[in-house]
């Protein structure tokens, strides 16, 4: 190859980076503009006045308060003996028994009862949505039932996924006051729709060797769905099921934003009475609350489906993050 034609290489090489290097210079500033016009139209003012100096010093103040919460609500023990900051915790620790009561007590003003009762909702809301799910999800792929009558399945599970859970625990308050069983249905009623899609997407993507296997013994349509079908996908449902119970969770604390009860409900009635400190231990708990959830699914998911297996750990993943090559894509490791 001439030295001339390596330098025409270069220089195109070289151009095709500029280009790009502008291309997202222009994109970053299209999304700018997007969030500073977008902002000022939500805002109802020409011009976005997303810093209010005028409160800026009290949001400042308020969001201080969070970084120092105090779990003085932690349980009944804290509660009455006025036990609070960090070291609220400990002594409900060392005072195991007062646990017990303060679970039972469903109170949503007390955090550890908060969480329980937030578990709970999406607990049992993904066991009632389950056979639902599984229901419509495998009727609703054309694999089991023919077209076009597979649609009428998908289109139940469609409809119930168009209406989110917050409007759902509405619909069910004209049944049953606004409560965490309101929230538990509309947890129920959402795993229908979006757990019994991923079925069927699953189904539609199984192998036709064991299907066709099964049917050379002669097997019965219902035998050839339940061993050449779900054989194939049991353990991928399983997954999905607790990918379902990890989103379902963040759902129930949602629910409790608008009155159903829960770790939201214990949130959004300090963020209301300005118990910073309070709400900042309310927030804390969420935090600690979903990061244990997701990471205890994501290693069930990894167990049951192969092609997780290598991926990283909680910790691998953290230490990944002090890697100063990797975010400069030096390191792919």
């Amino acid at each position: 190859m001439s030295t001339d034609s390596v330098d025409d290489i270069l220089t195109r090489i070289e151009r095709r980076i500029a280009i790009r290097r502008l291309l997202g210079i222009a994109s970053v500033a299209v999304a700018a503009a997007a969030v500073y016009f977008g902002t000022g139209f939500l805002g109802a003012r020409p011009v976005p006045d997303i810093v209010r100096f005028a409160q800026f010093d009290f949001f400042i103040a308020e969001f201080l308060k969070y970084t120092r919460p105090t779990f003085i609500d932690f349980t009944f023990y804290t509660q009455r003996n006025e036990v609070g900051g960090l070291y609220a915790i400990v002594a409900s620790l060392l005072n195991p028994s007062t646990f017990a009561e303060t679970v039972t007590s469903l109170r949503s003003s007390l955090i550890v009862s908060a969480v329980v009762m937030t578990l709970t909702i999406g607990i049992v809301g993904t066991i009632l949505g389950f056979p639902l799910a599984l229901f419509f999800g495998v009727l609703g792929s054309e694999r089991v039932t023919p077209f076009p009558f597979n649609f009428l399945f998908r289109g139940v599970m469609s409809t119930i996924r168009a209406i989110p859970a917050l409007v759902w625990v509405f619909i069910f308050a004209a049944l049953v006051p606004l409560s965490p069983l309101t929230a538990m249905l509309a947890v129920a009623t959402d795993t229908i729709g979006n757990l019994g899609r991923l079925f069927t997407d699953e189904l539609e993507e199984i192998e036709e060797g064991p299907i066709e296997a099964i049917r050379s013994t002669g097997a019965s349509r219902l035998q050839v769905i339940n061993f050449g079908m779900l054989s194939q996908v049991s353990s991928s449902f399983v997954a999905w099921t607790l990918y379902i119970l990890e989103i379902n969770t963040r759902i129930a604390v949602s629910l409790g934003v608008v009155g159903a009860g829960g770790l939201g409900q214990y949130i959004q009635q300090n963020l209301n009475l300005f118990n910073s400190y309070r709400a900042g231990a309310g927030l804390v708990t969420l935090l600690v609350l979903v990061l244990s959830i997701e990471l205890i699914s994501s290693r069930l998911r990894a167990r049951l489906r192969p092609s997780e297996h290598e991926s990283k750990g909680f910790i691998d993943s953290l230490r990944g993050l002090f890697d100063g090559d990797k975010w400069i894509g030096r390191s792919s490791d």
